[in-house]
């Protein structure tokens, strides 16, 4: 018997990538009910034919209108947050939106889960939000702290836990760039890449749905959980899926893109300063200090200038075959490659 026995989870943003990876996750396990609570009503719908599984119920509703999560969050037990903008372009050029959803949207899907007595609420975060650049990252990075500040005011003990997880690059994910290469490989264009020595994160969004299940069933309150995660240059990804698609597709360098950087930081080094190794896992707990200023002035940690951040330069790197491991695993390119009964358009490239 799991913990999840018998129990409603709510999936905010659950017709998204990550929402739609945890839903499959959860429909063969002994859980009670899995409540999908979105805005998009054709990804609902469509949902709703592809299932047809009574145990999934769906809520239309923004999680900017507090009033709609309300009505979803009736009965649940378990939370898992993944709405969001999460579009580097678009938050950079409308960043009120961003922080909108990302940041008043979460303490929305917050506010409503300690109200309706929620067990657990599991908040996710991205690696642009350590050392943000861009809006997406800072609105992400806010959100964390809305989080943590409220897990960390409900304490050890409360009847709801907060927690966040945050991800590196989850590959194939909706709008992702291992998609977008596939599709131009496909239609014969090059295939564009910013810049070549770029390193990401490299992790499967089951990956991701461990995390979340690892989260949910040992976090404190306020605490932040990271997964290690190995890492690849962009021209090592490229190769990958050229030597995959058996296609000599020829590459274009079009230049960094505004709001991104060389390499993501999954952990700042002021977080790892306090951070627990779990294994697979770091584990962040919130800051306990009070608003007391005087100890931000006569109170610092030396340790800070020791220790390096965790980021996709200095983490365990892939070579072009363990890469190609690694994208094996994901569904539409063993569909692609035959291997696997094909489970959705042809066109539709995203996990």
């Amino acid at each position: 018997m799991s913990i999840f026995k018998d129990k409603v989870l709510l999936i905010t943003g659950g017709t998204g990538s990550f929402g739609n990876a945890v839903l499959r996750r959860f429909l063969d396990s002994d859980i009670k009910e899995i409540r999908i609570f979105s805005r998009d009503e054709k990804k609902q719908d469509d949902m709703r034919h592809a299932l047809q599984n009574p145990k999934v119920k769906f809520y239309i509703g923004n999680v900017r209108d507090k009033g709609s999560v309300d009505v979803a969050m009736k009965g649940v037990n378990y939370v898992f947050s993944a709405a969001a903008l999460k579009q580097v372009p678009s938050c950079e050029f409308f960043p009120i939106e961003a922080v909108n959803t990302n940041v008043m949207g979460t303490e929305n899907v917050l506010n409503s889960a300690i109200e309706h007595g929620v067990e657990s609420v599991v908040v996710l975060s991205t690696d642009k939000a350590a050392y943000p650049i861009n809006a997406m990252g800072m609105s992400k990075a806010l959100m964390e702290k809305v989080a943590v500040a409220k897990g960390r005011e409900l304490g050890e003990g409360a009847k709801t836990t907060i927690c966040c997880t945050r991800y590196g690059n989850v590959m194939a994910s909706r709008g992702s760039v291992i998609p977008l290469w596939v599709e131009q490989m496909m239609e014969g264009k090059h295939i564009t890449i910013t810049d070549p020595n770029m390193t990401r994160f490299m992790m499967t969004l089951d990956d991701a749905v461990d995390l979340v299940i690892y989260a949910f069933t040992h976090a404190h309150n306020g605490d932040l959980f990271v997964q290690k995660a190995p890492a690849a240059t962009l021209e090592t990804l490229a190769t990958a899926l050229k030597e995959i698609y058996k296609t000599d597709t020829e590459v274009k360098i079009i230049g960094t893109r505004h709001g991104e950087k060389l390499y993501e930081t999954l952990v700042t080094r002021e977080e790892m300063v306090r951070a627990v190794d779990m294994g697979d896992y770091y584990r962040i707990p919130c800051d306990t200090r009070d608003l007391n200023y005087d100890k931000f002035f006569t109170k610092g940690n030396e340790e800070v200038s020791k220790i390096e951040d965790y980021h996709s330069h200095n983490t365990r790197r892939l070579d072009v075959e363990g890469m190609k491991e690694l994208l094996m695993k994901l569904r539409f390119i063993r569909e692609d490659m035959g291997l696997e009964a094909r489970a959705k358009a042809r066109e539709i490239r995203s996990e």
